[in-house]
């Protein structure tokens, strides 16, 4: 893909959406929930080969492909990040990239 998964620039790191891909690069079944989980947990992979931590988060956008998603999304979002919460941003499209359910894209900063 023409893009970076992170860039760092100081001490801010910008990481690329994640979709709930699992290391084969397919959709993890289950639908948002799942998906929700392994993109969060792609965060934290990405996080650490970086040497940052979740702690470290302090901005995420959610782009869901349905709103009436949000409810269980932000269950499993809520109950994975850890006090004192990012600010984050959630909307809606029409469609995201591989028919994906959910991406999540953040900035982190020590």
């Amino acid at each position: 893909m023409p893009f970076s998964e992170a860039v760092q620039v100081g001490q801010t790191l910008y990481l690329s959406g994640q979709l709930g891909l699992d290391a084969q690069g397919q959709l993890v079944p289950g639908g948002v929930r799942a998906e929700t989980l392994q993109a969060l947990s792609n965060i934290e992979a990405t996080l650490t080969r970086q040497g940052y931590r979740r702690e470290h988060l302090v901005k995420c956008m959610v782009m869901l492909r349905d709103m009436k998603d949000f409810a269980a999304m932000n269950e499993v979002y809520g109950s994975w990040m850890r006090r004192p919460y990012p600010v984050r941003s959630t909307f809606g499209g029409a469609d995201l990239a591989l028919n994906a359910n959910v991406e999540i894209e953040c900035v982190a900063a020590r």
